[in-house]
C-alpha cells in the first residue's frame, strides 16, 4: 500500500519525477499553460461528495468518496459529463487543498477516494496524497479512468491505487477515432489493463463485500454494435482471465453532441444490451454486474 511508498520515500521521488514529466511536456503546466487534456499547474476538481451509485464493491453501505476531476484524456461525442470533461468546467485547487478535501471525506465515513478522470493530474495527486498521509489519511484510492493511459504513468501509480477502475470502450481504432478522438486506443488501452491487472490483481473484497484491492472493468454498451463489445469480452477472458470483474452498462445515451452523430445519436436497444449480456456467458464471464435492460 502507499504507506509503504510514503515511509520509504518512494513516493516522494514518483512525485518529483511526475512534475518532471510535466516540466517536459510541449505545452508546459508548471509554467502556467493548460494543455488538451486540461491540466495546468494546479488540480482542477469540478466535484468532491458522498457517491453511493457506483458498482456494490466501490460504494457499499457507506458510500465512496468521489472527486470527479477536470479535463480528460479522451474527447468523447457522447459523452455525460462533457461540461466536466471538455468544457474543464471546475474550481483549482493546491495539493494541499486536494488533500484537505480527501481528508474530509474519509471523516464522512466513506469506504475510498475515488478520482475519477485524474490520469492527466497523477503528480498531483501523489503530492495531494503525500500530504494527506501526514494528516492521518488511510483509505483505499480507487483510479476510475478512461482506459486511456500510457505505462509509464501507471508506473508512478505502483503500489499507490489499490482498485483499478478502467474503462475498455472500443474494440475498433477506427470507431475510437469518430467517436473519442484516440489514436490506437484498443492497443493503448489492453496494454494499460493488463499492467493494472499485474499491479493489483483481481477483485479482493472484505467480509463485508468492499473492494480493498483489485481491477474492476466498465464496458459501456453503443449502439450497433459500435463498441465491440463481443469481441473486447472475449480479449479480456482470454487475456485477463474469465474470474475479471465486469460492469456491463447499458445506461447509454446521446449526451453531449451524439444526437448529431451518425451511429450513435439513438439510445441502445434491449436486443442490443442482451447481445452484450449473452457474450459474458459465452465467454464464462461471471463475476460482476450488469445493468436493468434499456427503458426499464
Amino acid at each position: 500500500m502507499y504507506l509503504d511508498l510514503y515511509h520509504s520515500g518512494e513516493l516522494v521521488r514518483r512525485i518529483r519525477a511526475g512534475y518532471a514529466r510535466l516540466a517536459a511536456c510541449d505545452i508546459c503546466p508548471l509554467a502556467g499553460e493548460v494543455g488538451v487534456c486540461g491540466s495546468g499547474k494546479a488540480v482542477r476538481i469540478a466535484s468532491a461528495n458522498v457517491h453511493r451509485g457506483e458498482e456494490p464493491p466501490i460504494s457499499g453501505s457507506g458510500g465512496s468518496g468521489t472527486i470527479f476531476l477536470s479535463g480528460c484524456t479522451l474527447n468523447c461525442k457522447f459523452c455525460q459529463n462533457f461540461p466536466i470533461s471538455q468544457m474543464h468546467n471546475g474550481t483549482d485547487l493546491s495539493a494541499g487543498g486536494l488533500a484537505d478535501k480527501m481528508l474530509g471525506l474519509q471523516q464522512k465515513g466513506v469506504h475510498n477516494i475515488n478520482f475519477v478522470t485524474p490520469t492527466h493530474f497523477t503528480p498531483q495527486i501523489l503530492a495531494a496524497l503525500y500530504l494527506a498521509i501526514r494528516k492521518g489519511f488511510k483509505l483505499p484510492v480507487v483510479w476510475n479512468t478512461s482506459g486511456y493511459e500510457r505505462l509509464d504513468t501507471l508506473a508512478l501509480l505502483d503500489g499507490v491505487v489499490d482498485i483499478y477502475l478502467p474503462d475498455m470502450k472500443y474494440a475498433s481504432a477506427e470507431e475510437t477515432l469518430k467517436l473519442s478522438f484516440a489514436p490506437r486506443y484498443p492497443e493503448v488501452n489492453r496494454l494499460a489493463v493488463a499492467e493494472m491487472l499485474r499491479q493489483v490483481g483481481h477483485l479482493e473484497c472484505d467480509e463485508d463485500g468492499i473492494g480493498v484491492r483489485g481491477l474492476i472493468i466498465r464496458h459501456l454498451v453503443l449502439p450497433e454494435g459500435r463498441a465491440g463489445s463481443a469481441e473486447t469480452l472475449a480479449w479480456i477472458a482470454e487475456h485477463l482471465g474469465e474470474e475479471t470483474h465486469i460492469a456491463l452498462m447499458s445506461q447509454y445515451f446521446p449526451a453531449h453532441v451524439a444526437a448529431e452523430t451518425a451511429g450513435v445519436s439513438r439510445r441502445i436497444t434491449v436486443e442490443e444490451y442482451a447481445e452484450a449480456v449473452d457474450a459474458l456467458e459465452e465467454y464464462g464471464l461471471e463475476n460482476g454486474w450488469v445493468q436493468d435492460e434499456p427503458g426499464e
